[in-house]
């Protein structure tokens, strides 16, 4: 059995879907690893993790307004305002979404559908620089 650990920066252009697929295939494909599962952790609590459809942009645009309506930012529905009126909204939307996924590599791929794409999904309106880990574990 063996396994790798990777860090990933992500640079968020602010509230939205940033798809990561390229780069995770692209690391999990060079260690080497043809069975086995790999783990995408993100290290925040304001941004999360998605496997969604990565075909039809209108897709992550529903979605975004989704999260946007039932996590509204707003005045004073929330006591916890120290970073801003979009924290806790943020806070709302990665506590509703998440932070670890776990897939099955096999033959050294990912084992996604034909439509799906991983995206770390960024719910604070600044650029962030997101970190997301990567662990694969197999032979």
């Amino acid at each position: 059995m063996r396994q790798a650990l990777h860090h990933l920066q992500i640079l968020t252009r602010g509230k939205g879907l940033v798809e990561i697929t390229p780069q995770v295939s692209s690391w999990a494909g060079g260690q080497n690893i043809a069975t086995g599962v790999l783990t995408i952790f993100c290290r925040h609590t304001s941004a999360s993790l998605l496997i969604q459809e990565n075909a039809d942009p209108d897709v992550r645009t529903d979605l975004e307004t989704f999260f946007e309506e039932i996590a509204p930012e707003g005045g004073r529905r929330y006591v916890h305002r120290t970073e801003g009126p979009d924290d806790m909204p943020a806070h709302i939307r990665a506590a509703l979404s998440q932070t670890q996924l776990a897939i099955p590599v096999a033959s050294g791929r990912m084992v996604l559908g034909t439509w799906q794409g991983i995206y770390l999904f960024e719910h604070r309106r600044a650029p962030h620089r997101r970190e997301v880990v990567l662990h694969l574990l197999g032979e």
